[in-house]
């Protein structure tokens, strides 16, 4: 199946707590989220859209060839701020949005157009994407979220905990992994159907999503499917704080 007609949507809030402007902070001389802004062209998403809340972030993708739309300031959560976005341009329900953080400078192409094609090929509402996890010391960090899916690719559960716990292997060793069991880390990376994201902006909270403070966990506790494919090229990490941009600044000097 080729790559769907898609919309890649990018929410970019000026205020961060650990990085203060961070869309504007600059890599290699590049704002952050003109970087993101490129791939989502480069992957041929048929519209690109950041929603901003700051004219500062606005004003810096000026002739990017992408759209811009000003959000309100009090959004939750990216994906309220996406679905804001949906009523405003009046996408269909049935439209496949791709939300790409504001923080992924280095999103591969080819993964943005997987979640695309993930979407497509299932029903369910949103898909998002993964990869197997293979050093233990990934699958005990809490900061890596871990997910586990059925056997059509649907996630079953997503936890910041090890997860699935393989009991017999670390009864005698944790520093190692078992090679027959599917530890796959969660990349945050999603794709919506646009109808969804309405009604997913008037989901309430839910327990294990507060528990957890995983976001997407809210979709499974009401009853709404995730599709999860593996991702064609490795995500470089995300940015999220000064020392993750120093890295950046390293990355984009010598990707290899």
């Amino acid at each position: 199946m080729s790559t769907p007609e898609f919309i890649v949507a990018i929410p970019a809030r000026y205020g961060s707590t650990r990085l203060p402007a961070k869309p504007l902070r600059e890599i290699a001389g590049v704002p952050m989220v003109v970087r993101v802004a490129q791939r989502a062209l480069q992957a041929g998403a048929s519209q690109v859209v950041v929603a901003v809340d700051d004219a500062r972030v606005a004003n810096a993708l000026a002739g990017q060839g992408v759209e811009i739309c000003m959000t309100r300031s009090d959004h939750a959560s990216g994906s309220d701020r996406l679905a804001e976005c949906a009523a405003r341009y009046g996408w269909g329900e049935g439209a496949i949005v791709v939300n790409l953080q504001g923080d992924e400078p280095f999103a591969p192409a080819a993964g943005i157009r997987e979640v695309a094609l993930a979407l497509a090929r299932d029903d369910a509402p949103m898909a998002t994407l993964a990869t197997p996890i293979t050093e233990a010391h990934e699958l005990f960090d809490p900061n890596v979220v871990k997910l586990v899916r059925d056997s059509r690719g649907r996630a079953l559960y997503f936890s910041r905990a090890p997860l699935p716990w393989a009991r017999d292997a670390f009864a005698a060793d944790r520093q190692s992994l078992p090679q027959d069991v599917p530890f796959l880390r969660h990349i945050g990376i999603y794709a919506y159907r646009a109808g969804f994201l309405h009604q997913y902006a008037g989901l309430a909270r839910t327990p294990l999503e507060q528990a957890e403070s995983l976001e997407q966990l809210r979709v499974l506790e009401h009853g709404h499917a995730i599709a999860v494919r593996l991702t064609p090229e490795p995500f470089p990490p995300g940015i999220d704080t000064q020392a993750d941009l120093e890295r950046a600044e390293q990355w984009a000097s010598d990707p290899r």
